[in-house]
């Protein structure tokens, strides 16, 4: 298990667009493999390369009972016009959450770890976090599409109930 220390908000990586994977061998797979003890460690429900200094596009997403969402190369191809916002927080942001507007369905491509191309579609909790996740690959923090912040008491208060 290896669990990596993740990256102070401030840090440029997370601010600009990284790097295509280029090269599918065994350092891909352990890059994923210390993404997901990070993650878990860490409760979350997604993580991106550069979070843990990672100069790559790769990001997982924990899909729960259907297992490891991994995201190699990803490029959303498709937003749909429906919109729904929600409450977004993220791992190199503790105590910050807020509203965010994120498409209800997405179409997107990408690799495998064998760098086949492939195509999906999500929706709903699983496009949004897609859709974070992405936006971390070309330096872009939710805090940019938020319409308003909540505080960490609003936010318990809201889940309280």
């Amino acid at each position: 298990m290896t669990v990596k220390k993740l990256i102070d908000q401030q840090h440029e990586l997370l601010h600009r667009e990284v790097k295509n994977v280029s090269k599918f061998d065994d350092s891909l797979r352990q890059l994923i493999l210390d993404l997901e003890d990070t993650m878990f460690e860490s409760d979350g429900v997604g993580i991106a390369a550069p979070q843990i200094g990672v100069d790559l596009k790769v990001a997982i997403v924990d899909m729960e009972e259907d297992g490891i969402l991994q995201l190699i190369n990803p490029v959303i191809t498709h937003y749909s016009e429906e919109t729904e916002v929600d409450i977004e927080g993220c791992l190199s942001l503790p105590n910050v959450f807020g509203e965010v507007p994120r498409s209800v369905k997405i179409e997107l491509t990408g690799n495998d770890l064998k760098g086949n191309t492939v195509e999906m579609t999500a929706f709903d909790d699983i496009a949004r976090v897609i859709q974070h996740e992405v936006d971390h690959l070309y330096g872009h923090l939710f805090t940019e599409k938020m319409t308003r912040e909540i505080s960490p008491e609003e936010l318990e208060e809201m889940y309280h109930d």
